[in-house]
């Protein structure tokens, strides 16, 4: 019988196209890791940063002023959307003139609340999932472009900056969004605090990197200052990053205290003060548990606020329109802490029923004593 010598050789020839796939992966995976490596947001653990603008109005001991802190869900996570993350299944959760409906909803709510001081989280500049709106210089334009507005200094810093977010299917893409403060008072110097990043590589290439954006406004007659912390603390983490970041800001903020400083630290907490309340949003079962952030870790004379009767924020495991809303995932995990030496006049959440962000705005009147 003749003997089929072709068999052999057949199969090396596949063992040899296999383990050429094979190398054209691995390369392919390499450059691309290398790519994220080469591009990766780096930044220094205290990096001073330019405010933009002039300012309208000074203030001085006795002075009111109004507050404002919202989280605009980087104007894509309106009612209609849900995300994957949050046990929803969308990535890109609005489209371009999605995006122009909520940010034009976003900037009529601040124009309405009429703040001296403004704080955003989840601002996008330039980033797939808003459709490359620069949200952060929208926001600025519409403060300065009103009789109300004219006359406010911005600033902006990056907190999630990645050249391309490879995850889910179809990705994420380009990300560069961050928190931003905008002060119709002169803001003298204003810093970006980096945050304990909880997170280790190739992970951390292609996460936050949260800080803390602080703010300073010179008080006429006085050698104290007004210190404005801007912040968005840590989510998907395991809890470990919530408490190295929350010490971080603890100890920032006692420090600024001690000075004698006036402080207004606002923003997204992810966490409920432990001091707060939440028995009205009882988590139901399999959904997120915000944790409880411990306010007796801050030393100084500090107020915690949380509105305890309108929610600051819905669980996006669906979509809010059509859905029940005596029912519905509901948090309280955004607030401001205060200083003692400013007394709080008012303090409430704005229930805009979650139409444009899938967070209310927060407001509050304070007067320097």
């Amino acid at each position: 019988m003749e003997k089929n010598t072709n068999k052999p050789g057949k199969a090396k020839k596949i063992l040899k196209a296999i383990g050429i796939i094979l190398l054209i992966v691995v390369l392919l995976l390499g450059g691309f890791i290398g790519y994220l490596s080469i591009t990766e947001f780096k930044p220094a653990d205290r990096e001073s940063l330019t405010a933009e603008g002039e300012a309208a109005k000074t203030i001085a001991v006795g002075d009111s002023l109004h507050v404002m802190s919202w989280n605009v869900g980087y104007g894509a996570l309106g009612d209609n959307a849900d995300f994957f993350m949050d046990g929803g299944t969308m990535v890109q959760s609005a489209d371009e003139a999605r995006i122009g409906e909520n940010m034009s909803a976003i900037t009529e709510a601040i124009l309405n609340a009429e703040p001296d001081v403004l704080f955003l989280q989840e601002t996008d500049r330039d980033s797939k999932r808003s459709e490359y709106v620069d949200e952060y210089a929208l926001v600025r334009d519409k403060l300065n472009g009103t009789a109300m507005g004219a006359g406010y200094q911005a600033v902006f810093a990056n907190n999630f900056k990645v050249a391309f977010l490879p995850y889910p299917v179809p990705p994420i893409g380009k990300v560069d969004s961050g928190v931003a403060t905008y002060s119709q008072y002169a803001i003298d110097s204003a810093e970006r605090v980096q945050l304990p990043v909880p997170f280790s590589w190739p992970v951390s290439m292609i996460n936050l990197k949260r800080c803390l954006l602080v703010s300073r406004v010179k008080i006429e007659n006085s050698d104290k200052e007004l210190v404005l912390v801007n912040l968005h603390l840590e989510a998907y983490d395991d809890g470990e990053g919530k408490l190295a970041q929350t010490k971080m800001l603890a100890e920032l903020l006692d420090a600024e205290a001690a000075k004698g400083n006036y402080v207004i630290a606002g923003g997204d907490f992810n966490q409920i003060f432990s001091s707060a309340n939440g028995e009205k949003y009882p988590v139901y079962e399999g959904n997120w548990v915000a944790p409880e952030m411990d306010v007796t870790q801050f030393t100084g004379d500090w107020q915690f606020l949380m509105d305890e009767e309108i929610p600051s924020c819905r669980l996006l495991n669906k979509p809010y329109k059509d859905a029940d809303k005596a029912t519905f995932q509901y948090y309280m995990i955004d607030g401001f802490i205060v200083s003692g030496n400013l007394e709080v006049s008012a303090f409430r959440a704005i229930d805009l029923g979650f139409e444009a962000s899938d967070h209310n705005p927060l407001v509050m009147t304070v007067t320097l004593k």
